[in-house]
């Protein structure tokens, strides 16, 4: 045997090295939970920025940790989630745009736009990977409608129901004091009697709130929007061979302004309309007319919202358009440096009750907890004597329709619970809408940008004091639609119209 070699210096420092390497990579697999234990998880996760909608929450950072910690072992990402206010989303969405700024996904209104402007990435090849799951259970209609004309998906949809309808709600005490039979009331001038009667009876109850968003009251006599509102083309939706029109053009945008006037004149509408801007249902608020846009079973969690129970009634048929099935698009920036993880989060999202139950209702034990049917129902913040804060806003709540599958939450109980086979009405509901003539097309307008600019300007100027009532139609009206003609509306329509034809014919 040969002489045994000293345990030299050089040894002792390999060593030393291997221990600390073999230390640190045993530290990456671990995060920490915020309550003084490790949880293992993958290694090399990766961060992704994301940005929805909504009132930023009290308790946002602790959901977004819980979040990470689960996402980290699951598909090893995380995410910085950033909520950003109603009113101010979609001006910094568009800055972020504008300037660079780098971020990974985003909640996505004005879809087609932003992907006119090579805002998003096209999904279609992630779709038949690693996002296969979420494209088989989201709804075939809901990727119909996002498909834009060149064939290519650039958001995922989320999957909820899938014609929202305009729906009229009103308080259940005073529909019950009254007797009142709100399946008769379709039309926005059948309204008018109801309106003059709470007026008189209940001058607590403001008849009619509006906001400068308004509603769609034109979908009442069959119209739907080409793109949105702020460039107001429209057709006919069950009309297969309906012409592009400026809405402010035909007669029954005029009769839909004049009956506005009238209310606004009678004392009915809000007199700060014009200028109040879109939100939620205020809880507490006394209002006896509200419309909103919703599905099965919305009235419930318009009850939740207001504190009080409201009765719907829907005034339009369940009609599947294009833009409500664009209306909760979750989208990934066309810069992002992590594709893959992307659509990773966006599966996970769409097909994993934790994560989504996690998202819409936060941490169960802290913001909720589950009855005996397994429904959720929230915890209310406590004031420092650890009693309920009447009315005040919960320390945590996702905005549902922005975030993924519907079909895979829990379901909410309480004072007012959903039925327990909630989501087999929705499913149901969903297998017997109507399909728009119109489903799925998208102009191209990238060569119009300072027409639509110059139009969006002026009806900014118009729409939201027309649209409630606020200024003389027979003053205003004329201005409005000679002003968009200067800006090149009409030239706007034609190559929408020639488009069309083409999308119609391809589609037969």
């Amino acid at each position: 045997m040969g002489q045994q070699q000293p345990f030299g210096l050089g040894r002792i420092v390999m060593c030393l090295v291997l221990i600390v390497v073999l230390a640190t990579s045993l530290a990456g697999c671990f995060l920490s939970t915020g309550n003084g234990e490790q949880a293992q998880v993958a290694v090399n996760t990766v961060n992704l920025i994301y940005y929805t909608i909504g009132e930023p929450d009290k308790d946002l950072k602790m959901v977004n940790d819980k979040i990470n910690e689960i996402l980290a072992k699951k598909i090893g990402v995380t995410v910085t989630y950033n909520k950003v206010g109603w009113q101010e989303y979609g001006d910094r969405l568009n800055t972020m745009v504008s300037a660079g700024t780098p971020f990974d996904i985003s909640f996505a209104p004005e879809y087609a736009t932003y992907i006119q402007r090579g805002a998003w990435l096209r999904l279609d090849d992630y779709l038949s990977s690693v996002g296969k799951e979420m494209y088989h259970v989201i709804d075939p209609i809901f990727w119909e409608g996002v498909r834009i004309d060149n064939g290519g998906i650039y958001g995922v949809p989320t999957n909820k129901e899938l014609a929202t309808q305009e729906q009229w709600m009103y308080p259940d005490a005073l529909v019950k004091k009254y007797n009142i039979d709100i399946s008769r009331y379709n039309t926005l001038k059948s309204l008018e009697p109801l309106f003059q009667m709470i007026k008189q009876k209940e001058p607590a109850y403001l008849p009619m709130e509006l906001d400068k968003d308004s509603h769609n009251f034109f979908a009442l006599d069959g119209y739907e929007y080409i793109i949105d509102k702020k460039l107001p083309l429209m057709v006919r939706s069950q009309d297969h061979n309906s012409s592009v029109v400026n809405i402010f053009e035909t007669k029954e945008a005029r009769q839909v302004l004049d009956t506005l006037r009238r209310y606004y004149m009678a004392g009915y509408i809000n007199e700060d309309a014009a200028l109040r801007e879109k939100q939620g249902l205020q809880r507490g608020e006394r209002v006896f007319w509200k419309a909103a846009g919703g599905g099965p079973l919305s009235e419930n969690s318009w009850s939740k919202d207001r504190g009080y129970k409201v009765v719907a009634h829907p005034v339009t048929p369940t009609l599947v358009t294009t833009e409500s099935v664009r209306g909760g698009i979750m989208a990934v920036s066309a810069d992002t440096k992590h594709p893959v993880e992307c659509v990773k989060f966006l599966n996970v999202l769409n097909t994993d009750p934790e994560v989504r139950n996690l998202f819409n209702y936060g941490i169960e034990g802290v913001h909720y907890t589950l009855d005996h049917n397994g429904q959720v129902v929230p915890i209310r913040p406590k004031d420092k004597n650890g009693d309920p804060i009447p009315d005040a806003p919960p320390d945590y709540a996702g905005v549902q329709y922005t975030q993924g599958n519907w079909f895979i939450l829990k379901t909410m109980g309480g004072d007012v619970p959903d039925p327990l086979n909630k989501w087999d009405q929705f499913r149901i509901s969903n297998s017997s809408v109507i399909k728009s003539s119109v489903l799925g097309f998208t102009p191209d307008l990238s060569q119009m940008p300072i027409q639509l600019q110059n139009i969006q300007m002026i009806w900014e100027k118009y729409y939201p004091s027309l649209m409630t009532g606020s200024v003389d139609v027979d003053t205003e009206l004329p201005k409005f639609n000679q002003e968009l003609r200067k800006a090149g509306i009409e030239e706007v329509r034609a190559e929408v119209q020639k488009q069309l034809d083409i999308w119609r014919a391809a589609h037969k």
